[in-house]
């Protein structure tokens, strides 16, 4: 089947270049306009803190993320006259924010006070008016201002991002040129990973700007698709032109019987370009075939968190899932289309320096680390897996928070405005708990009982530790204009994903609203910052185990096909396990315990993002399993061979060995990108992503799969034909005992 694809797609190569020409084209329009689209917005449906979100946005014309607070510094806020002249200054400047109104002004310290600027904007919106309200506000002589709040933040980190983004690619796309030089050399075909990377990046962009349009797009999903887009379609066209030219090598049609005159020119460009499609459509049987399997694994993870029950997850992993959706579309038609145009000539090394560097070699450390695993099977095997497991065990030590303002760049004056504030407050006032209070009917606040009750409320919130202050009344921006809802705002003493603000969400919950004893008929919903982050984790965590049974289920469903073996998709699965364990590990031992945070530059902070372990599953799953299925898909070729288990491990760690390191060290570099930003939350991702790598190239791949299939010995081929017939598959029987290599 993939034969006769690959001789459509020669005969159509001018029509599939052309057509990627335009999606190259129409993915650069859509990037040039996705910025506008995106923001990181955590709202949980379903769950208290969104029934308070959505009481607040409807009847009181207030929604968190698309609000800012004003933060005025000056000399002595006892001067006579100045919080009424500053609060005319919030109020005018609010009106160029559509249906922003100013809320009234709060004194923090001697020097300090701050208020809000309120609206019914998204945070995607509300962004793109952060710098229009500061120009706006015009204080007195001798006051500074800063405007603050989430969409301004996030409107400040826009440029970070962008400039992050550039300093990745300076850094992996030199790695990525100087790899490719080193394994084809002198060539042409040092291009074709490169255009082959620039159409299924800018595919990708066009696709999520379309869905951008229906989802809100975090800001994160950008530098995503170009580093990791990068890595992927660099390393998956590497390996198929890599597999090309080895096919090319291969014997040409024999040249014809001797007292025969000549062949004619044009007859002797027809053998050569018979022998280019012939060696194309092998290469895509081969390496082209563990490509589509590869990205297939890839897709599969990040597909199913499109079934998180949470709206942040899902557009994450619809940004994810078309990376590899778009890279194995590109590789069964632009790669096939781009080849055929090099062709052999195209693709041709050019000698500068004869010597063996770049070419494989029958006795050289891959061959000559196959003999020994062969030899000594177990010791590799305890010792790789003691490794593994060793670094693994740091995971138990995971602390998730859903967000921090702490792990990013002071440089914004939104960040300088936080900083200010959480030095006069406390970090949570720019995200306080809100406690609201829904009593059923239009003037139920008034009733003596609710009253009694949000005194008792106020009361105990004044009592505990971690609250920075309460803010209620019988009026203004705390009770709804019907009276039929309350709102008691509640700002921490801490950031809204901190350990001791989740502690809060929980006693508020449990033991606060309880005391409060209201009616019951009135019902109270703790929401805002941190009721939302615990929320959010809650409903994250509570989905990731299914999350794992469908991802390990489903890829082993696919490996079964790609390795015909019962037994090899379960050593993947349980190995790359192994590797996720191991990626997580680290997070722990550099970002929590701060272990050569300084050499790498790093933040040091005691928790990682709630959103990174399962968007590292579910993307490394597929991920760390390509070098898997270019391995053992060259095993299965000798072994359908030969049938001797020792020469087809042997022969595929020496096949693959040099062609799987080079691909490991671009797509390292490639995450290397994420870690050199100045945003925690990337700088956490893009280390999982390359320990990972880095450990399932090395470790796993060099060292555990060849040694457990050593130990293995014939079962590693074994497919019944039941379950052949069950998979549609041709079936691989045991070979018999007898065989010695078995």
């Amino acid at each position: 089947m993939i034969g006769r694809w690959t001789r459509l797609c020669l005969r159509f190569r001018w029509p599939i270049v052309a057509f990627w020409a335009c999606v190259l084209l129409a993915g650069g329009y859509g990037w040039s306009r996705l910025g506008a689209l995106q923001s990181n917005t955590f709202t949980v449906p379903g769950t208290d803190s969104e029934r308070a979100r959505s009481i607040l946005q409807r009847h009181y014309g207030d929604r968190s993320d698309g609000s800012y607070t004003v933060v005025f510094t000056v000399r002595n806020v006892a001067l006579p006259g100045l919080l009424p002249r500053l609060q005319a200054v919030v109020d005018r400047a609010a009106r160029v924010v559509p249906t922003g109104r100013g809320t009234a002004l709060r004194v923090a310290g001697a020097h300090v006070v701050y208020g809000d600027v309120v609206s019914t904007l998204d945070l995607a919106k509300a962004r793109g008016h952060a710098d229009d309200l500061l120009r706006a506000l015009e204080p007195p002589p001798g006051t500074r201002v800063y405007v603050t709040g989430a969409a301004a933040i996030q409107h400040g980190l826009d440029p970070i991002f962008t400039q992050d983004l550039k300093k990745g690619e300076s850094i992996a796309l030199p790695i990525a040129l100087a790899v490719l030089v080193s394994v084809f050399g002198l060539s042409a075909a040092v291009t074709i990973p490169f255009l082959f990377a620039g159409a299924t990046i800018m595919g990708t962009l066009g696709l999520v700007y379309l869905a951008a349009h229906r989802l809100t797009m975090p800001t994160y999903v950008t530098n995503l698709i170009f580093l990791i887009g990068l890595g992927i379609a660099i390393d998956y066209s590497l390996l198929v032109v890599y597999r090309f030219r080895e096919e090319l090598s291969r014997p040409s049609p024999p040249p014809p019987p001797a007292g025969r005159s000549p062949v004619p020119a044009p007859r002797e460009n027809e053998i050569r370009k018979r022998h280019e499609e012939e060696a194309l459509v092998r290469t895509m049987q081969t390496a082209g075939r563990a490509v589509i399997f590869s990205g297939a694994t890839v897709a599969i993870g990040l597909a199913l968190l499109l079934f998180m029950p949470l709206p942040f997850m899902r557009a994450m992993g619809v940004g994810g899932f078309l990376i590899p959706v778009v890279s194995i579309a590109a590789a069964a038609t632009l790669q096939p289309a781009l080849l055929s145009l090099y062709g052999e000539r195209g693709t041709r090394r050019f000698t500068v320096l004869r010597g063996r560097i770049g070419r494989a070699s029958e006795d050289g450390l891959w061959s000559r680390l196959a003999a020994s695993i062969m030899r000594r099977p177990l010791p590799y095997l305890v010792g790789g897996a003691a490794l593994l497991l060793a670094a693994a065990v740091p995971a138990a030590a995971l602390h998730l928070t859903p967000g921090s303002i702490e792990g990013i760049p002071r440089s914004p004056q939104a960040i300088r405005g936080f900083d200010i504030l959480s030095a006069a407050v406390g970090p949570g006032a720019i995200s306080p708990s809100q406690v609201v209070v829904d009593t059923g009917r239009a003037g139920g606040v008034d009733t003596p009982a609710t009253r009694a009750a949000l005194e008792r409320l106020v009361e105990r919130l004044r009592g505990d530790s971690e609250v920075a202050g309460v803010f209620f009344g019988p009026g203004g921006r705390f009770v709804d204009p019907s009276r039929r809802y309350a709102q008691v705002i509640v700002p921490g003493r801490h950031e809204y994903g901190e350990p001791p603000s989740q502690r809060f969400v929980h006693r508020l919950r449990g033991q606060i609203i309880p005391a409060a004893r209201f009616p019951p008929s009135v019902r109270a919903l703790a929401g805002g910052g941190p009721p939302q982050g615990v929320d959010f984790l809650a409903r994250a965590y509570g989905a990731f185990p299914w999350l794992v049974l469908g991802v390990l289920a489903l890829t082993y469903v696919v490996l079964l096909r790609a390795f015909r073996s019962l037994l090899l998709p379960l050593k993947a699965v349980l190995l790359n396990l192994l590797s996720v364990g191991a990626s997580y590990g680290m997070l722990v031992i550099v970002f929590r315990w701060g272990l050569g945070k300084d050499a790498l530059g790093l933040y040091q902070y005691g928790q990682v993002e709630g959103w990174i372990p399962i968007f590292l599953f579910a993307m490394l799953f597929g991920l760390s399993m390509d070098y898997e299925v270019f391995l053992v898909t060259r095993m299965r070729e000798a072994w359908d061979e030969e049938a001797d288990n020792a020469r087809a491990v042997a022969r595929g760690l020496e096949r693959t060995g040099r062609i799987v390191t080079a691909a490991a060290i671009v797509m390292v570099a490639a995450f290397s990108g994420f870690v050199a930003g100045r945003i925690v939350g990337l700088q956490q991702f893009g280390l999982g992503l390359a320990v990972a790598i880095f450990v399932d190239a090395t470790i796993v791949r060099a060292i555990l799969v060849p040694s457990l299939m050593a130990v293995m010995g014939r079962y590693n081929w074994w497919l019944p034909a039941q379950v052949a017939r069950v998979m549609r598959i041709a079936p691989s029987p045991l070979a018999p005992t007898s065989n010695p290599s078995g």
